[in-house]
């Protein structure tokens, strides 16, 4: 009787050490295919990652060329309203000439 108690409990035993094994591998597989995924995810992420920096590093760039850009402008619309200013004055002041121009 007792070694029939013992023959069941190491054939438990056995079959759960089976069971275990067989689980522990299929999980150990499942593993190696995630980790090859992800690590092919990664590097994508990180390749994109590398190109965002590029970008953003090239728009500040060109935030800073825009920002003269636009202050040359700023200077360029100045002097124009400087010249027209000259302009209109010098208009208002021969416009009693016209009277003897014949246009």
């Amino acid at each position: 009787m007792v070694l029939l108690a013992f023959l069941i409990g190491l054939i438990a035993v056995v079959v759960a050490s089976a069971f275990c094994v067989v689980g522990g591998v299929r999980m150990w597989r499942q593993l190696k295919r995630t980790g090859k995924a992800m690590g092919a995810e990664l590097d994508a992420l990180e390749a994109r990652t590398a190109r965002t920096e590029t970008l953003l590093a090239r728009a500040e760039t060109r935030s800073g060329e825009l920002e003269a850009a636009l202050e040359r402008l700023r200077a360029s619309r100045a002097r124009l309203q400087v010249l027209r200013g000259a302009l209109e004055s010098a208009q208002a002041r021969t416009r009693w000439l016209r009277a003897f121009l014949p246009i």
